[in-house]
């Protein structure tokens, strides 16, 4: 199987699976518009671009990295952390009602807020730190792939993302015209719920991990 080929399946079992990303894009995307759900996007693939540059001419630097103990700790209570804060900031603000009565879905946040919104989200989350780190000494290094092979593998992985996380906000938008307001206030409700419990659940794993890592620490 080519390196390409490998990428891009491997991308396809990423984007199917659900975690707090794929609830922030969909979430955007009903209530802000397909360009809003793509900058939110354009943040997610900005920081997986930046871990695959990182895994592939850092790869000394990142393992080394993740062998100091605390780090992982840190990654996670401060995913966690984010995770509950926006989780809450959907669950107990007041959305404008009027936009919600909007067919067409009307954009009231910056691109600067909707990219960064994606981009530390991702970046903050550790599956995809620990994702991106296993990459080339699961695949690349193993396979013994040229540089080229490797370009090809990492760009179908991406790419894949790309356009996937690009389909899944149209089809948001969409699904947005069949969907009342009070439909979409629900929506908004649940999803900042689920940001909360994955926040939860995070933060509760960091702390245990923690418990077990406190006595290297000294």
């Amino acid at each position: 199987m080519s390196p390409l080929l490998q990428g891009i399946l491997i991308g396809l079992t990423l984007a199917m699976l659900v975690g707090p990303l794929v609830f922030t894009l969909i979430q955007t995307s009903v209530e802000q518009g397909f360009r809003a759900g793509l900058m939110v996007g354009a943040g997610i693939w900005s920081s997986d671009l930046l871990y695959a540059t990182l895994s592939w001419f850092g790869l000394r630097q990142m393992e080394a990295l993740m062998r100091w103990a605390p780090f992982p700790v840190v990654v996670g209570i401060a995913g966690g952390v984010l995770l509950m804060a926006f989780g809450s900031f959907l669950l107990f603000s007041k959305p404008d009602l009027h936009r919600l009565r909007h067919r067409k879905a009307l954009r009231h946040s910056s691109a600067v807020t909707l990219w960064s919104q994606g981009f530390f989200i991702n970046s903050l989350n550790p599956f995809s730190l620990f994702f991106w780190l296993g990459v080339p000494t699961t695949f690349v290094l193993r396979q013994g792939w040229s540089g080229a092979s490797a370009l090809a593998f990492y760009g179908g992985i991406l790419g894949t993302l790309v356009l996937t996380d690009a389909a899944k906000a149209g089809l948001a938008k969409l699904v947005r015209r069949w969907l009342r307001p009070r439909i979409i206030l629900g929506m908004r409700r649940t999803i900042g719920g689920l940001l909360v419990i994955f926040g939860i659940v995070l933060l509760g794993r960091t702390l245990v991990m923690q418990g077990q890592l406190v006595p290297e620490w000294f």
